[in-house]
């Protein structure tokens, strides 16, 4: 068996992930470039967490350093779409020729989903398909809007909806996770645009029929090998719990797959030093003779999503704290890693005033080992942040032991 060092296998994950790209001048990006941060990463996860910025705009900025973030908004909202929305890792932004490779989730939605929409599916099947059909006949609409579309039809008895999360809303969820209805994209205030999928699916007329036709789409096992492929592509070298996680797929989904990718020769068996399990190494993954990079990483970004492989990987161990109770959080509410070269060196944690037009940096610590010039180049990167999220001053106690 192959086997690589622990510092190769750093820089064959960050080369994977994009991280040794040449970036573009500040604010110079294209379209092209976050293609080509796509074409990488393979999915971008979505959340609602806006306290320093949407999630999905952070991976592109790590990346590629200042750009517009209305270029994605663009490639989201406006045809030709290049990303759209489905539950991928989580809730993410994939490819749209990755969204039909996930039919074999969209066929189990009523047996994965969970209560909220069983029960609407079970005791409102009139909701449901009132709302599949306002959705065709009139959508994009976001799910206030096919709310008030149903109260008008008078659907239902609405004395037994819920509004904290209505029927109709529920409905919406499972036609868009059964792949029924898709995203259009979203509204200023993040709110989904539901439509049907004629509405968004590609121009090209093969990849159409793959979104239009159910039946036209690969075999469950076909697609979960296509899945783990770009995952593989994205992950560089990883276990097989590292591949599977990428899109979320249960160890006898993923295994089949890995075995079938290491028999085409697409992934090696590879000993990384210091880890207990059988590392995959994707073939056509490049080995830097070094990493020279400086960026802030989302906590949802791909590079550390699988948590253990981030220990093992890089020797630091993060955890994301939001759902922590405040007195019992160690590096605060929403903390950023920091990676210098090939290493993550320190944690900061940010939140954009934007009343004040203010980076807040409400903690700052550096990794033991961190090189000398760690501190300086951090303070040089949350400076750029702020420039990037046209917030005019750093301030918070943080920046104390960085300057």
């Amino acid at each position: 068996m192959a086997s690589l060092t622990l510092v190769e296998a750093r820089r064959v994950a960050l080369a994977a992930q994009g991280f040794t790209d040449r970036r573009p001048a500040p604010f110079r990006a294209t379209s092209a470039h976050l293609q080509r941060v796509l074409d990488r990463v393979g999915v971008v996860q979505i959340d609602s967490v806006n306290v320093l910025s949407r999630s999905q705009y952070l991976p592109f900025y790590s990346r590629l350093g200042p750009y517009d973030t209305a270029l994605l908004d663009r490639a989201r909202d406006r045809a030709p779409r290049r990303v759209v929305e489905y539950w991928a890792h989580e809730a993410s932004l994939v490819a749209p020729t990755t969204w039909p490779l996930l039919d074999f989730r969209m066929r189990r939605a009523l047996a994965d989903s969970w209560g909220g929409m069983l029960r609407t599916a079970r005791d409102h099947p009139e909701v449901v398909e009132a709302v599949r059909e306002v959705v065709r006949a009139r959508g994009p609409l976001t799910a206030r809007e096919v709310e008030t579309a149903l109260e008008h039809q008078r659907v239902g008895d609405r004395s037994e909806w819920g509004w904290n999360w209505s029927v109709a809303k529920r409905a919406l969820e499972l036609l868009f996770w059964a792949g029924e209805v898709t995203s259009a994209g979203r509204t200023s205030q993040f709110e989904r645009r539901y439509a049907a999928l004629d509405v968004v699916a590609p121009r090209d007329p093969q990849q159409r029929a793959l979104w239009l036709d159910p039946a036209a789409r690969l075999d469950p096992a076909e697609a979960i090998v296509e899945l783990v492929r770009i995952a593989a592509k994205a992950v560089g070298v990883g276990t097989a719990r590292c591949l599977g996680d990428y899109f979320r797929l249960r160890p006898e989904q993923a295994g089949p797959a890995i075995a079938a990718l290491v028999a085409r020769g697409e992934l090696v068996e590879v000993d990384v030093v210091g880890w207990r399990r059988t590392a995959y190494l994707w073939h056509e993954a490049s080995i830097p003779r070094t990493v020279r990079t400086r960026a802030l990483v989302s906590p949802f970004d791909s590079v550390v999503w699988e948590r253990r492989r981030t220990a093992e990987l890089f020797g630091f161990d993060y955890r994301l704290e939001i759902y922590v109770p405040a007195a019992k959080r160690v590096h605060g509410y929403y903390v950023l890693p920091f990676l210098l070269g090939d290493a993550l060196v320190g944690r900061v944690d940010l939140k954009a005033d934007r009343t004040g037009s203010v980076l807040l940096v409400q903690s700052a610590s550096l990794e033991p080992g961190a090189p000398r010039r760690a501190a300086a180049e951090l303070l040089a990167e949350l400076r750029q942040m702020a420039d990037w999220l046209q917030l005019t001053d750093l301030a918070g106690p943080g920046l104390a032991g960085l300057r």
